[in-house]
């Protein structure tokens, strides 16, 4: 079940003493002053001149706190300061120098009945998987109007659990698709050619199957663009064309061992980000599916909360999904604490939580 969110307590001595935030002007484009404050995932307040503790926009860890209009604060990659800026500086997170990071607010009563126990461990393939409550979570967030991040690696498609991806898609539990070259690119090959990584749907080798992922990245670049491809019957099934189709935005991020790429894939990496970026401020919750890269990077881009305009604060639930215990906790210890492990294969996780969805809509 989520966990309420408890707020500061601002009337508290320390914090109703506490001076406002101060600040630094940036001198040069994309260079921090000395001393920058540097933020974190989890729910910070500022304190402005007239008292009022507010919490800055577009929150995520390894940014900085830059002054906005009025009495507003935005949270900025350092690259992205313009000489003039005011951004704050100092140390100290609980609020003796303005600023306060909430560490507790969703800690809920954790550690009230003692500490030991056993399977006590975050990620471990022995604990049991709640498919039922994840199904609940999906479900939930697209009756009200959720927007729920789905980052894939290409084991997804090998492992033949597309399909499942697709109805996802096609059902209206993705709103944004985050992978890379890979993912597009097998999954055009299994649409266009009938196999991927020249494999068949058996796990079999074809022959000449070498070349089959080429192939596929030679169709859309005739066509021009994945979207054109589909437009023009080139593509007829599978995750890319249901993205286009169903209108799901998709980021494509490309890496140095990418073949083609294909054609919309953001070869240069601060660009794949900035435009990863415009989705992760929006997520109110995130799947990521057998890819480490891709999953640490989305989730250093991700807050640990999203504000609702009608509940407040709330925790944005983080599954990740992978067949070693290493890449979760590799993720958690990268920042992303939140995350919930689930250590299984994407083609039981999809097939097994597409029936759980399925029972929980006729529930």
């Amino acid at each position: 079940m989520p966990i309420r969110y408890t707020p500061p307590d601002f009337t508290a001595p320390a914090l109703a003493k506490a001076p406002p935030a101060q600040t630094a002007r940036v001198e040069r484009d994309g260079v921090l002053p000395d001393g920058f404050f540097a933020t974190t995932n989890l729910p910070t307040y500022v304190k402005n001149a007239d008292g009022s503790w507010v919490l800055p926009r577009e929150p995520r860890m390894d940014g900085v706190l830059v002054r906005g209009e009025g009495n507003s604060w935005w949270v900025r990659e350092g690259r992205r300061v313009k000489a003039g800026d005011a951004v704050v500086v100092g140390s100290a997170e609980d609020g003796r120098e303005g600023v306060l990071v909430h560490a507790r607010g969703f800690a809920g009563e954790a550690g009230a009945d003692g500490d030991f126990h056993f399977m006590s461990s975050a990620v471990s393939r022995e604990k049991p998987i709640d498919y039922t409550q994840i199904a609940r979570m999906l479900v939930e967030e697209k009756r009200r109007g959720g927007y729920v991040l789905w980052v894939t690696g290409p084991a997804l498609v090998h492992s033949r659990a597309r399909d499942n991806l697709v109805w996802f898609i096609r059902n209206g539990y993705v709103q944004a698709l985050l992978a890379g070259n890979a993912v597009a690119v097998h999954d055009i090959e299994a649409a266009t050619v009938g196999t991927t990584l020249g494999m068949t749907s058996e796990g079999e080798p074809t022959a000449g199957g070498h070349s089959a992922h080429m192939r596929a990245i030679n169709a859309v670049r005739r066509a021009g663009s994945i979207e054109a491809a589909v437009e023009h019957g080139a593509i007829t099934e599978g995750i890319m064309h249901a993205c286009v189709v169903e209108g799901v935005p998709f980021v494509l991020g490309g890496s140095i061992r990418d073949d083609g790429p294909l054609p919309g894939v953001y070869t240069d990496a601060v660009q794949a980000q900035d435009a990863t970026r415009q989705h992760t401020i929006k997520a109110t919750m995130a799947v990521m599916i057998a890819t480490a890269l891709h999953s640490i990077a989305v989730g250093n881009m991700l807050p640990a909360y999203y504000e609702d305009a009608q509940g407040g604060l709330q925790e944005l639930p983080t599954i990740c999904v992978d067949a070693s215990e290493f890449l979760v906790s590799k993720l958690k210890d990268r920042g992303t604490h939140q995350a919930i492990g689930v250590v299984t294969n994407a083609q039981d996780f999809m097939s097994i939580l597409r029936a759980a969805v399925e029972k929980a809509v006729t529930d």
